[in-house]
This record gives C-alpha cells, structure tokens and sequence, in this order.
C-alpha cells in the first residue's frame, strides 16, 4: 500500500509539472541569428466548428521527408493537440523573399479533399517558440457573374515575426489571394507552395508577448458586461437577503408567538406550520448510501473548482499554455479524492448506514462511471471519424492508471479516515416513531417546479459569465477574467445557499418533512 502510493505521488508530482510547463519545449527561449526556432504544425479543421479538428497531414500539405510528432503533455493530448514538425524554416532574424516549399500535383482525390475543406472554412493551427498562428487553407470567390465562382486554393504564406532581442515576440499569417490556384474542377493540379518570411523589431518585452491574445476578453466593452453581471449579481443577493430576514425576524417571530399562545389550547386546536412535523424532520432520507454518496462527490467538486479558481488567479492558466487546464483537472481531481470519501462514509454513517464500503464504492463510481461513458462514446466517434480528440491507447493508459494509483487509494483513506472520525448525528430533537402523513400539496410545491424556481435565481446570477464561459469552449474567444469568474463564483454559492434555505422553509412550513433530498 505505501509503495502504490508513493507511486501515485510521484506520478501526480510530475504531471503538476508538466501542468505548469505545459506547451513549453524545454527551451529558455532565447536565440542567435539563423538558429532554427521551432515550428510545429498542430491541426487543422472548420473555422466554425473548433471542436471539430484533424490532424495536419490528413490534408496534402507539404511535408518533410521524415516529420516527427512532437511529445506532448497529457494535458495537450486531452485538449486534441497533435503537434509535428512544419516544413517551414524559419530561422531567427533571416529574412526570405520567396522560398519554394515543394512541387506537387494534386490528383482528383486530394483535389476534392481540399475544395470540400476549402468550402467549410478550414483553417490550420500552427506554433512558432510556443506562440499560436493561424490561417485559412484558401476562399470561395463568389463575385463572378458567371459559372457560379471558383474555389481558390492558397499558395503562398507570409509570415510577419517580431523579435526582442534575442527572443521572439510575436508572429503572424497573411495569405494573398492573388496567389492562388483554381480547384473547382475535378482533376489534377499542378501547384507550387511557397513562403516568405520577414523579421521586425520590437519594444514589447518578452514577458507581455502573450497578452495580445487574452486582449479581446479585457477590452473596455468587454468589461463593462462583466462588471454589469457583478452588479446584477449582487443585486439579488441583497434582495435575497432582504427576503431571508424577513423570514428569520418577522415570519418565525409571528410563528413562535403564535405557537406560544396555542400551547395553552392545543386540544382545540387543529395542528399546522412546523412546528408540529419536528417529531420527522430529522428522519433519516430514503437511499441514504446514494445520498451520501451525492454529498461526497458534490464536496469533491467544490474542492477541485476553489483549487482550479486558485491557480487561474496566479496567472498558471495563460492564453495558449496548451492543456494546462486540462492537467490541472486531472491530477487536481485525483488528489482531492480523499475529501469525497471522508465526506461520504463520516456522512452515511452518521445516517446509521452499515455498509460504508459498498457505500465508498458508489461515491468513488458516481462520477468517474458516468464520465468514463461519455468518454468512451464520444472517443469511439472520435476514432470512427479520425479526429484529434481521440485519444490515444497510451494516453487512456496513463489516466487509468492515475485512477488506480492515486484516485482509488486516496478514496480509500478518506472512507477509512471518515469511519474512524465516530461522528453522530446529534439531532436537536428525537424522531418519533412513524412518519406523519404529509398534506397534499398543489402542483406548484412538487419537485420538479421547486427545482426550477431553486435554479432560476442562481442561474440569473451567472448566465452572462456562462454566455462566455461557453463561447470559448465551443468558440475562438479566450476567457481570461479569472478574478471576476471567481467573485460569480462565491456569489452563486452564496445565491444557492440562500436559495436553499428559503425553499427549505417554505417546504417544512406546509408541514412536507421530505426536505432531504431536495
């Protein structure tokens, strides 16, 4: 056991390193004139579908005699980079006016290949000393008033690079229309690549050279609708907490005197509010091992976000540094594994649960068994269609094996922790017997619209962060705003909360003890 976990630990050490090195190549960055910087081609796919992206070389691009796929973190490798050695040379501060990349003639079938690529919109993604570049593969020139247009097959690039020094600052793509060849028909083309390259100083230092690229998320009007979303935030968490004290100071208030002058009368009196369910209000929930389970994996959840909030703030999570997110929720998941299992087995047996190991079982599946589903199914249409985002075997080795080393052995100390805590519930009141029969309610107070009206008012407070949370999952926008992401974070928890207890009372005050659950 102490062997496995060292290994786990060691394991889980240096994939942190890798997240915080991750994209980088080993170098220190810096160059003298004609040194080779590194150019690596990395994918290629729709313009208006990023999650949709294929390897470079599946299209018939110029390539070197012998091209080598670059080794990759494991956060690159889940984030669908595929990155291998580009044709160009583009040595440190030589310029080139014109130089020939290859010769080729394109049959019928890579004809059809590039005009279908063509016609969606492809571009490719290339990095240059770890900065990204892009550009389309070629245009569909619709202006022509006759034959319905051409489709254009771009020939020549130019790149526009910065340097400092003796480092490299920034670099672009421009494409020229002018050099193109004609695909539209199907047959073969003979076509010649080539390229350009032109060096330019710079006073930008090396350490500001990445953030053009977190710019568009921080511009002025940008920022505007994060601060509004702030404020309507917190709005409704000061009408939310206006609302809960006057529940707290008025309405429990009025209920507690008027409580105080039925006791004198209570076998004339109809009994109703709730005061008179606390005989069931503590009564244990029913599939109390699945609901411990919920709370262990949920407080897991919390944990792995606060942690992830924690290193974006400190700057880890910068534009491009290619799958440090996705190593950081990988190696962060694992090693806070040990918090869903002593939630859960010191929850469930202060449930008086008895099988807390079948119950560390259910927490350490609830949501490793679902995930690993999706996975598979989404991987299996990955496979089927050659796109990056499949995984490959040695990757899907490795996370089993943070699972088996690191996750599984930390859930297990956490139960073992958890069950040696002898914690009980200390009920403020003794549960009666058998449950009181619960009043029928209108359709309003059953589950589902109670959950709806629980999530409206926290989802009001994070829709406009999430509008761009999902723009640059399923987008090109870059979410760098960690601060203010954080300060939606407390306040949804603190919405939620509010939330929670309002309907709670509301619930218990028509005399509905299943509060538990919901």
């Amino acid at each position: 056991m102490v062997r496995m976990e060292a290994a786990g630990a060691a394991l889980a050490v240096a994939l942190l390193a890798c997240m915080v090195g991750a994209g980088a190549d080993g170098s220190d960055h810096r160059y003298k004139e004609g040194d080779r910087v590194p150019l690596y081609a990395n994918k290629v796919g729709p313009f208006h579908n990023p999650s949709e992206t294929y390897r470079y070389y599946d299209l018939p691009f110029c390539a070197p005699e012998h091209p080598k796929d670059k080794r990759e973190a494991l956060g690159e490798v889940l984030n669908g980079d595929r990155l291998v050695d580009a044709p160009y040379e583009l040595n440190f501060k030589e310029d080139t006016n014109s130089k020939t990349l290859c010769k080729k003639t394109l049959s019928k079938e890579q004809v059809a290949k590039l005009r279908d690529a063509v016609a969606k919109d492809y571009y490719f993604q290339m990095y240059y000393d770890d900065l990204p570049l892009w550009g389309f593969l070629g245009k569909l020139d619709r202006n022509k008033e006759h034959g319905g247009g051409k489709c254009l097959l771009f020939k020549h690039i130019h790149f526009d690079i910065m340097y400092n020094n003796d480092r490299v600052i920034e670099i672009n793509v421009q494409t020229d229309p002018n050099v193109a060849v004609d695909i539209t028909e199907d047959k073969e083309v003979p076509v010649e690549f080539s390229y350009s390259v032109t060096w330019k100083k710079t006073d930008i230092p090396f350490e500001k050279r990445m953030e053009k690229y977190s710019k568009s998320s921080s511009m002025p009007q940008h920022l505007e609708i994060h601060w509004f979303s702030i404020i309507n935030s917190c709005v409704t968490v000061l009408l939310l907490t206006g609302f809960l004290a006057t529940i707290l100071m008025r309405v429990l208030k009025n209920d507690f005197i008027k409580y105080s002058h039925e006791d004198e009368s209570l076998e004339d009196q109809e009994e109703t509010g709730w005061k008179y369910i606390h005989g069931d209000v503590f009564r244990f929930p029913q599939q109390k091992s699945l609901f411990a389970a919920i709370i262990g994996s949920g407080s897991q959840l919390l944990a792995l976000a606060i942690f992830i909030f924690l290193l974006a703030i400190v700057g880890v999570f910068y534009p491009y540094n290619r799958g440090a997110l996705f190593t950081a929720l990988v190696v962060i998941y694992a090693l806070t594994s040990g918090i869903a299992g002593y939630t859960a087995t010191s929850f469930y047996l202060q449930l008086e649960g008895t099988n807390w190991v079948r119950n560390l079982i259910l927490t350490g599946c609830l949501f490793c068994g679902p995930l690993f589903l999706t996975f598979s199914f989404l991987n299996t249409v990955a496979i089927a269609y050659s796109a990056t985002a499949a995984l490959p075997f040695g990757t899907i080795i490795v996370i089993i094996l943070i699972w088996a080393l690191v996750t599984s052995p930390l859930l297990v100390l956490g139960g073992i922790a958890g069950k040696n805590s002898n914690t009980e519930f200390q009920a403020p009141c003794r549960t009666t017997k058998y449950p009181r029969e619960i009043p029928q309610m209108p359709w309003y107070r059953s589950t589902i619209p109670q959950m709806a009206m629980a999530g409206f008012l926290p989802f009001s407070a994070i829709y406009i962060e999430l509008y761009y949370i999902f723009a640059s999952i399923w987008g090109h926008k870059i979410y760098t705003i960690y601060s203010i992401l954080f300060i939606v974070f407390i306040i949804l928890i603190i919405v939620t909360a509010f939330v929670t207890v309002a309907l709670t009372y509301f619930q218990l005050a028509v005399e509905d003890h299943k509060w538990w659950w919901r």
